[in-house]
């Protein structure tokens, strides 16, 4: 490593540190968001000023996997991670094998369907517990379009686009079903979307879909999902770069999403990428998750306050989009922190740190302290 390119591995070291400090109130935080009854996590503290306050799927699986990356998931009193399985465990229907939360709009929403599915089957595994019932495919119950790899991919082509985020994480959001079938059909299916997908995106920006620069990133986000899914590359990787360095260098990101997925797209596609433009990204990441850092040590989805309803949230992002999902209300939307965020916040440092190829710093959290602190 010549001089040069030390000087500037330090400044990128510097950069992290930076990011370091934004995460010191994070634990007490998360810690806080626990709700002792039930075993699960709530979305955010005014969550608890529901009229019917009770911790989600999404929340409580978002938060194993910031217990994970804090390094605490291993020390977990088993009397916490039994509470935590019995939770999930006890939002599987045994009629269809589907997660659900208590707000029957939750089921109207496909892609909440499905997120559910993945969550809790990821979070289980590892807290090292299991679904109680056989998942929908196994018992019949899996969408119309999976009759078949024709009728999958005429269902590929009727999801609308024209709000990239929300059509390409529907788009997305079918690998779970896809993961359920025996090998010879997962490929057979799998090599209907890819092909589809292949077609679809934009030759000059590497993106899907339409909409706002980081609406169109953040779809691309979504579909790379479905390539992760099945290790699959995505083609036009030096073209979506390129778009991502536009969107941090000319657009102002407004939501945690936009501020996560080009890192998380970045850490995928694997650019070569010019030390001197990732001390760039870096420090504009920083400083765009400094403006989402609340006084009670979380960070909220969106600038002016965290979403009540984060489902729609994405679709409102869109310039239009013909067919508005319920609200799903997790919070009363106040100007504070929420597992969303922070859980996206948590990876977005570690994906970061994979960029530049520098050892992981460990937080500064000890595991007895924050159980002790759990619910309180």
């Amino acid at each position: 490593m010549d001089n040069n390119t030390s000087a500037q591995q330090q400044l990128i070291a510097a950069e992290l540190h930076k990011m370091d400090q934004l995460f010191s109130g994070l634990p007490a935080w998360l810690a806080r968001q626990f709700d002792r009854k039930s075993g699960g996590f709530y979305y955010a503290a005014s969550s608890r000023e529901l009229a019917a306050p009770v911790p989600d799927i999404e929340s409580t699986a978002q938060a194993v996997n910031m217990l994970e990356r804090l390094g605490l998931l291993g020390d977990m009193p088993d009397s916490v991670r039994q509470q935590m399985i019995h939770f999930l465990c006890s939002k599987q229907d045994a009629a269809t094998g589907c997660f659900w939360d208590e707000q029957p709009a939750m089921r109207e929403d496909e892609v909440m369907v499905s997120r559910a599915i993945g969550y809790s089957i990821n979070a289980l595994r590892k807290l090292g517990g299991e679904a109680r019932y056989p998942l929908p495919y196994v018992q019949g119950r899996a969408p119309l379009y999976m009759k078949s790899a024709e009728a999958y991919g005429q269902w590929l082509r009727s999801v609308d686009l024209s709000n990239s985020w929300r059509g390409c994480d529907r788009l997305s959001c079918s690998a779970v079903y896809l993961k359920q079938l025996d090998h010879r059909d997962e490929q057979a299916y799998r090599d209907v979307a890819l092909q589809y997908f292949e077609e679809l995106q934009d030759k000059e920006t590497g993106l899907w879909g339409d909409g706002s620069l980081y609406v169109k990133i953040s779809g691309t986000f979504k579909l790379h999902l479905f390539y992760q899914h099945f290790e699959a590359g995505m083609p036009r990787a030096g073209n979506i770069y390129a778009s991502i360095l536009r969107a941090l260098q000319e657009e102002r990101a407004e939501d945690m999403c936009y501020i996560r997925n080009p890192i998380h797209l970045l850490s995928y596609i694997k650019p070569a990428i010019a030390r001197e433009e990732l001390q760039f990204i870096i420090k504009r990441t920083t400083d765009n998750m400094r403006l989402l850092l609340r006084a009670d040590g979380g960070f909220s989805r969106e600038l002016a306050h965290s979403p009540a309803a984060p489902n729609i949230a994405q679709v409102k992002r869109g310039e239009c989009y013909p067919v508005m999902p319920k609200p799903v209300y997790l919070s009363l939307g106040k100007i504070e922190g929420d597992l969303n965020a922070a859980t996206q916040a948590l990876l977005i440092r570690s994906l970061c740190y994979r960029l530049a190829g520098i050892e992981e710093a460990k937080l500064p959290v000890q595991a007895s302290d924050f159980f002790e602190r759990l619910g309180q």
